[in-house]
């Protein structure tokens, strides 16, 4: 059995400069292959940006001839779409038509207008602009504001 405690020998202090040369080399190798990594690594996947469209023509949609619009486009299969659809009814009025726009039965607004996410709750003027918008459900009460205010500086403008 080896005495540890001995005297070194010639061969040892060559040993261990070589496991601590190769243990350097390892670390070198280590952290270069880390930044080739992280300098390689493809950016992280980006999120959709759902699209809103900023104009409509209104006489694509049922009573064009009222002063605004408030279009829901929903599908059939969405909860959110039908708690939507039944904030928005209650706007119906003469001076506000409320539409409901289903995936399927309407598929060519849908297409046309590029909706890929429901529920998608357009308030469109006369002339057919999106003057605002909701992706997904939104509060009552930002709905039926937002439709109030729009409707009053409307009726504001000379």
């Amino acid at each position: 059995m080896p005495d540890l405690f001995a005297a070194p020998t010639t061969w040892q202090p060559a040993l261990v400069e070589r496991v601590l040369l190769l243990v350097a080399l390892g670390g070198v190798a280590v952290a270069i292959a880390a930044l080739l990594r992280a300098r390689t690594r493809p950016d992280p996947p980006t999120r959709p940006a759902w699209a809103v469209p900023d104009h409509v023509e209104r006489t694509d949609f049922a009573h064009p001839e009222t002063p605004w619009l408030v279009a829901v486009f929903s599908s059939s299969t969405c909860t959110a779409c039908r708690s939507t659809w039944e904030k928005a009814r209650p706007l119906a009025s003469d001076e506000v038509a409320v539409l409901d726009i289903d995936a399927v039965e309407g598929a060519d607004l849908h297409q046309r207008y590029g909706i890929d996410a429901v529920p998608l709750l357009l308030v469109v003027d006369a002339d057919g602009a999106v003057r605002s918008s909701f992706l997904g459900e939104p509060p009552t009460a930002d709905l039926w504001s937002v439709v109030a205010e729009l409707r009053a500086g409307d009726a504001a403008a000379p």
